[in-house]
């Protein structure tokens, strides 16, 4: 009898202890949308990307996303072209951009619980082989079992390496152009 009282107390505190534990373990995003917008006087350019994949982990908050460079598509084809180019992205020799980076407000977002949150993240942002430190705002929605984020930012292409001094892309190219990121992410 009284081993099975230990036991019940056992498997009691067993489940009391994980209803209360956050999320474990990383969620994952295989679902995500990157576009970034150009304008200029002479024209508007958008490029867009589903071919993304990101890691969120709640309980460090660890974000990680690798972008396919190849993986944006262009309204015109001669501007993919140009995109893909040496003398602009050089995608054939930086297949991939990353952003690595952690949720410094932590404590302000219940991953247990329905509801948008103000996230901030601080990390790394590589493109085209040049690493910069970035911190941007974000929302971060919870519902159930699934984690949206969503981020919109402005980089400047010079940062990256990417200048132009001449030519057409040096006018219908902006300096900054604004990048809106959502990704949805699901349990690992």
């Amino acid at each position: 009898m009284k081993k099975a009282s230990i036991l019940l107390s056992i498997t009691a505190l067993v489940f009391t202890l994980s209803a209360f534990t956050p999320p474990a373990g990383k969620f994952v995003s295989s679902n995500t949308h990157i576009k970034f917008y150009s304008t200029t006087p002479v024209e508007d350019i958008e490029a867009n990307n589903y071919a993304a994949v990101s890691n969120l982990n709640p309980a460090t908050g660890d974000v990680i996303f690798a972008v396919p460079m190849q993986g944006f598509e262009f309204e015109k084809s001669l501007m993919q072209k140009h995109f893909n180019q040496e003398d602009f992205l050089d995608t054939k020799q930086f297949p991939k951009a990353s952003l690595k980076g952690k949720i410094t407000n932590l404590q302000d977002i219940n991953f247990d619980g329905d509801g948008a949150y103000q996230a901030t993240v601080e990390g790394e942002l590589t493109i085209k082989g040049v690493t910069r430190p970035i911190k941007e705002q974000g929302t971060i929605t919870v519902k159930g079992n699934t984690i949206e984020v969503e981020s919109k930012f402005s980089i400047t292409l010079a940062d990256y390496g990417v200048t132009f001094v001449k030519g057409k892309p040096s006018s219908n190219i902006a300096k900054t152009v604004e990048v809106t990121l959502k990704a949805e992410y699901q349990p690992e």
